[in-house]
């Protein structure tokens, strides 16, 4: 018994963990999505940003969320599309394409995923980084 319970804590903070990962993974993508369509439907660019020093992101004019610790953030992105605060941001266009780049989420493991954003299309793509 006294086993079990001394289990109990590091399974449940592996649970906590894993699900912050897939909260987070799921929010960046919906953000992404979301500039995207945003761009689209009202025919002006939409801005995703992320700030690499405050570990947030979203998309401009709208909420930023918080990645949370022990997640790793990671984003490549076109060195023109950063504002005076250093903030990194993928523009969409009207027409369906974008700045392009990358924004990845790292676990403390070493693997994670990488959304990425073609420059062409726009589309947001979701691949696993192994460690």
């Amino acid at each position: 018994m006294a086993l079990v319970v001394g289990l109990v804590p590091i399974a449940f903070g592996r649970l906590h963990e894993s699900a912050q990962y897939r909260d987070t993974v799921r929010a960046v993508l919906t953000d992404l999505r979301a500039a995207r369509q945003q761009a689209q439907s009202q025919g002006a660019e939409t801005r995703f940003a992320v700030d690499l020093r405050a570990r947030s992101f979203g998309v401009e004019g709208g909420p930023q969320r918080e990645v949370p610790e022990p997640l790793t953030l990671r984003a490549v992105m076109a060195a023109e599309t950063a504002d005076a605060d250093g903030r990194l941001a993928i523009s969409f266009l009207p027409r369906g394409g974008a700045s392009g780049g990358s924004v990845d989420l790292i676990r403390p493991s070493g693997s994670g995923v990488r959304l990425r954003v073609d420059w062409f299309t726009g589309r947001v793509e979701q691949e696993a980084i192994e460690p």
